[in-house]
């Protein structure tokens, strides 16, 4: 548990190499509850999530919608500018100018940075850096941390399957591989811990109904369901989706790929009981120009909510709060009509 206590071991990373106990964090803004351990709010965290963002009106006008709605922190799912490799720093201007300079804007890669095609995640992560203290792992690539560090009501976990970085190769997060075993560690951890709240960050998905596969790896898609992660973020996907509470049961004994089983949906309420399944979002809806989405494919069953370029298109974020007892989230379009609610509780 981190905060009040010493911070637990970092796993190795998914090459083998041991990450730093943690990160260094530049001091947080004394507006940011969630950063500031002393905060009197401590006992919720507000934060919002988008991926796919580019240098677009429709990317200023998500970053402006957040500032909007002064979260905590912002989560950024991976594939940052879409710019050319030396232009990170201007993007990095283009988001603080629109949330503020100290602003906790989190940083994930996807793979338009990992593998410096379009800049590269080492120089985001300067010039946008972590701002949450106590940070375990290496940030943009593997990270987790407690929010608020006091009393933590939420972990971050932030991985990256399915992506190859410049100067490491590939991840591997399959059952049994050191990035497998550190996601399970950070989960595992964090209840043990007693803190409340799981959420895991992975730029690609596994389940969707756009263009992609399960580039997240089923290996680990499954790990994060049995562990009952209450919410799963992904970008990769120019849209908006979201599944029904998913997880194992006694006719689901596992969640396949590129197929459905309404076995394996445990609630399609949009009001769901925490610990009985995964809800899995991806919100690649932050600037990059939207994609279509196929309701006829093999895994659109379990989904509960989508948009794209042929569905009620609209750019924005997920807006997230969480408490001790609850997690309501919700679609917040910055461009276009869209909208989507779910909420996860302790009852």
């Amino acid at each position: 548990m981190l905060g009040g206590c010493a911070a637990p071991r970092a796993p190795a990373a998914p090459d083998g190499t041991p990450p730093p106990t943690s990160a260094a964090a530049p001091s947080a803004p004394a507006s940011s509850a969630a950063a500031d351990p002393g905060s009197p709010k401590a006992a919720s965290v507000h934060f919002t999530a988008a991926g796919d963002f580019s240098a677009s009106p429709e990317a200023a006008a998500v970053l402006a919608a957040t500032a909007r709605l002064r979260p905590d922190l912002g989560l950024a799912l991976g594939d940052l500018s879409y710019g050319q490799p030396g232009g990170e720093r201007d993007w990095c201007g283009f988001v603080t100018n629109a949330v503020g300079a100290g602003f906790p804007f989190q940083l994930l890669a996807g793979n338009h940075e990992s593998d410096g095609g379009n800049g590269s995640i080492d120089e985001f992560v300067r010039c946008l850096p972590n701002r949450l203290p106590g940070l375990v792992g290496t940030y943009g690539r593997q990270w987790y941390v407690d929010v608020p560090r006091k009393d933590p009501v939420l972990r971050l976990v932030m991985i990256s399957p399915g992506l190859e970085f410049a100067d490491t190769g590939a991840t591997d997060y399959e059952a049994g591989s050191a990035g497998y075993r550190w996601t399970a560690q950070a989960i595992d951890s964090a209840r043990d811990a007693d803190i409340p709240w799981v959420v895991v960050g992975a730029h690609k998905p596994c389940h969707s109904i756009g263009r992609y596969g399960c580039d997240l790896g089923e290996d680990l898609a499954n790990l994060l369901v049995q562990k009952k992660v209450d919410l799963v973020l992904h970008g990769h996907e120019h849209l908006y989706q979201r599944t029904h509470q998913l997880g194992p049961g006694p006719d689901c004994p596992w969640l396949a790929a590129g197929t459905a089983s309404q076995a394996c949906i445990r609630d399609k309420s949009g009001s769901y009981r925490a610990g009985a399944g995964t809800v899995f979002a991806t919100v690649g809806t932050g600037g990059k120009e939207l994609r279509g989405v196929n309701p006829q494919d093999p895994d659109a069953p379990y989904f509960a909510a989508y948009s794209g370029a042929n569905a009620n298109p609209a750019y924005g974020l997920l807006d997230v709060r969480v408490t001790r007892t609850g997690l309501p989230a919700r679609f917040v379009p910055a461009d276009g009509g869209f909208r989507d609610a779910f909420t996860l509780s302790r009852r």
